[in-house]
């Protein structure tokens, strides 16, 4: 106990470090730290910024308390968000500190931001000023207009800054400071919903239900591609807008936000507050600022957004709940369909998970009664879903060197010949996964990660997609010293431009993969030319998969069908089939009928068999059946250990300790240690371990009790993975 006499008010304050507690600190007189209260506290020779987490432990002796030396002029993180980093840290066995840094992400926006210098007339010109043309022009801009920055007034009155300067010292202009950032627009509820059908108005009545009971729950919307989903949940949004709080949609990518930012436009006036990576940092520091203050209603985003400090929020939509993209794999590893879960449950309000394929996951909760669930079966107004044909290519083999089958080729070229639009789809970027010396056989390999190097021959390099490496192509082979000898192996997406260009003459085409395409300006100017006319065929990796709607578009051809399948991804046959189902979904969302061609070497694959067949719900069911039989999530539950580190011989004595030290007991097994399948990836040598336990053990104290066992040194983490998603 603290053992100084005489009472002194202390408060515990979690820092955004990966650090498992808080630390006291002393209450200078006259500050007021309720819990929640962001403040600034020394740490060492450094000062950092905490959230006051509760009174003090009462643990540490008067004389060593440091004093809290800020608190900073916002509301405080509401109780609700406290707990919410306190349950993320035990799910997912992480230093609260760790969680906490996801809800700091942006330090400078806890400081009011500056006010801005702006000008407006001053009245009557001084007597004696002259009035050249330059300054009759930045006052003709000024005449019924609010104040203007001194660039801005400049640009519009085709001038110089200099002539601005000058006529503010004159006396013609007087200086406005203005709030450093612009007001937050607010969604207009008086707008009109869309024309919904008669099955979406009865689902969009059952979601504005749910959210006016104004408690927990959480609803599946399982809807076809082009049934309207995102019109039907709109309803549920403004109606929690009308009950006064704040609103949070997450989508997996960023590059799917463009269409949904134009519908969401269209239906309330105003385009939300947005939050991912894409943003400027004065962006960040005044989207997160007004969603502290209550200001930002609706904020749209990548699965950070989740953890962002909402003063009022009352309803969480994850759009594509399936995707893979929600879970996070580095620094604090969690699934954000599954948090954003847990927040609606803390928060007591609704949470509505989206997609028309569903996640085994989710299906396992609606099935077990704790999701409810509502149905759109059907595509809207006129459109129809695809038809759906498997080519075999065991019997249909391209030409060497070429990747596209006549049958593929010649309903490409059918569709641009209508003046319709066509998509071909592999989800590979570059020209070629793996380029190797036809002369000995050496493989360009990454020198950081166990990885082939990925040429992209329209950037002139190489390029390792799991750490970034680049390099240009050597002119000899590093083995043999051989001149031009390499060769490129297998299809990227650039490849099948090439051979577009040599088979295809009709068409206009563009690559749209995640290094060519980044954020919501991209698809749109996508979409423009989609419109125009000066494309008429999309070539594109997974971007293209979801979330877009291309009325031309009417032929989607799949390249490489088989692609997912490989490796021992338990999810691999799942996610296969929700991709292909997906990319799938993007033809005939119009008036004109689609179709779709899978490319196969393995037709009557059971993944290939029910696509054709549009038999979902055979898929599932048999998909439920082999991960039920195997104790496998969601019927199970999986840990991975992935112990990494600069040091081979110090990860596997970690590796090999925890191995021994492993749990022992009923209804649970440990495999490994294992190389990793990417047994170096950053240059860190790489070993993982999986806990597999019955689906009614609690995972998480065995696990850090194990972890505990095990003496770590600084130079090798130990990363824990609560149901893990990739097994690379």
């Amino acid at each position: 106990m603290a053992e100084d006499s005489g009472p002194i008010a202390t408060v515990r304050v979690l820092l955004p470090l990966p650090l498992a507690d808080a630390y006291d600190y002393a209450v200078p007189d006259g500050m007021d730290l309720p819990p929640g209260a962001y403040v600034e506290v020394p740490l060492g020779r450094l000062q950092r910024i905490g959230v006051v987490w509760g009174p003090g432990s009462g643990q540490v002796a008067r004389s060593r308390l440091k004093q809290v030396a800020h608190r900073f002029d916002l509301p405080p993180l509401p109780e609700v968000a406290r707990s919410f980093v306190d349950r993320v840290a035990r799910y997912t066995v992480s230093p609260p500190g760790a969680v906490l840094r996801m809800s700091l992400s942006s330090t400078g926006a806890l400081e009011p931001p500056k006010p801005v210098l702006a000008y407006r007339r001053a009245g009557m010109p001084p007597e004696g000023v002259k009035l050249s043309a330059a300054r009759r022009r930045v006052l003709a801009v000024l005449e019924d207009g609010p104040p203007r920055l001194p660039a801005e007034l400049a640009r519009e009155a085709g001038c110089g800054g200099s002539v601005v300067k000058g006529m503010a010292e004159a006396g013609l202009l007087e200086v406005v400071l203005l709030p450093g950032f612009d007001p937050v627009p607010q969604p207009d509820l008086a707008r009109p919903r869309a024309n919904l059908g008669e099955t979406q108005r009865e689902v969009a009545d059952t979601l504005i239900d749910t959210v006016a009971i104004d408690g927990y729950s959480t609803t599946l919307i399982d809807g076809v591609t082009g049934s309207g989903k995102t019109e039907v949940y709109f309803e549920a949004v403004a109606a929690a807008l009308a009950r006064g709080r704040q609103v949070l949609v997450l989508l997996p990518e960023i590059a799917l936000s463009g269409h949904w930012l134009d519908r969401f436009a269209a239906r309330f006036g105003v385009r939300p507050v947005e939050w991912h990576s894409e943003l400027t940092p004065v962006q960040r520091r005044r989207n997160w600022r007004a969603v502290a203050l209550g200001e930002a209603r609706v904020v749209v985003g990548a699965r950070s957004a989740l953890f962002l400090p909402y003063a009022e929020l009352g309803l969480i939509v994850v759009d594509e709940e399936h995707e893979s993209a929600f879970k996070q794999e580095d620094g604090v590893v969690y699934q954000a369909r599954d948090m954003a879960v847990l927040r609606g449950h803390l928060g007591g309000f609704p949470v509505i998970l989206v997609s028309a394929t569903p996640s085994l996951e989710t299906l396992a909760n609606v099935e077990a009664g704790r999701y409810a669930v509502q149905h759109l079966p059907d595509r809207h107004g006129v459109a129809q879903m695809p038809a759906v044909t498997a080519i075999d290519m065991r019997r249909e083999s391209p030409a060497r060197g070429r990747f596209l089958s006549p049958t593929l080729r010649e309903a490409v070229a059918e569709t641009l010949a209508k003046g319709e639009q066509a998509m071909l789809f592999l989800n590979r970027r570059g020209y070629a996964p793996l380029t190797l010396c036809r002369h000995c056989g050496h493989r360009m390999e990454c020198p950081n990660c166990t990885a082939w190097l990925v040429e992209h021959r329209l950037a002139g390099r190489l390029e390792c997609h799991h750490c970034g490496h680049r390099a240009a192509l050597p002119k000899t082979c590093p083995s043999c010293q051989s001149e031009s000898s390499f060769a490129a192996c297998g299809p990227g997406v650039e490849r099948i431009a090439e051979e577009v260009d040599a088979t295809l003459p009709e068409a206009r085409w563009t690559i749209v993969a995640s290094d060519t395409f980044s954020g919501p300006q991209a698809i749109a100017d996508l979409t423009a030319d989609l419109d125009s006319g000066a494309v008429n065929l999309l070539i594109g990796t997974q971007i293209l998969a979801k979330g877009h709607n291309f009325p031309g578009l009417t032929l989607v051809g799949v390249v490489d069908a088989d692609l997912g399948l490989a490796g021992g991804d338990l999810r691999a046959a799942e996610r296969t089939w929700q991709l292909l189902h997906q990319v799938g979904g993007r033809a005939g969302r119009a008036e004109k009928p689609g179709r779709v061609l899978l490319q196969s070497f393995m037709p009557d694959h059971p993944v290939m068999q029910t696509l054709v067949a549009n038999d979902r719900d055979g898929f599932l069911a048999s998909e439920a059946e082999a991960r039920r039989s195997r104790g496998l999530p969601p019927y199970g539950k999986l840990v991975a250990l992935i112990v990494s580190g600069p040091d081979r011989g110090a990860v596997d004595r970690v590796a090999r300790e925890l191995g021994q030290a492993a749990p022992q007991g009923d209804g649970i097994m440990v495999l490994g240690p294992a190389e990793a399948p990417l047994a170096l990836l950053r240059g860190r040598h790489r070993r993982r371990l999986l806990f597999k336990a019955d689906r009614r053990i609690a995972v998480q104290p065995l696990v850090t009790e194990w972890v505990a066992r095990v003496q770590v040194p600084g130079i090798v983490r130990v990363q824990i993975d609560i149901d893990p998603y990739s097994f690379l």
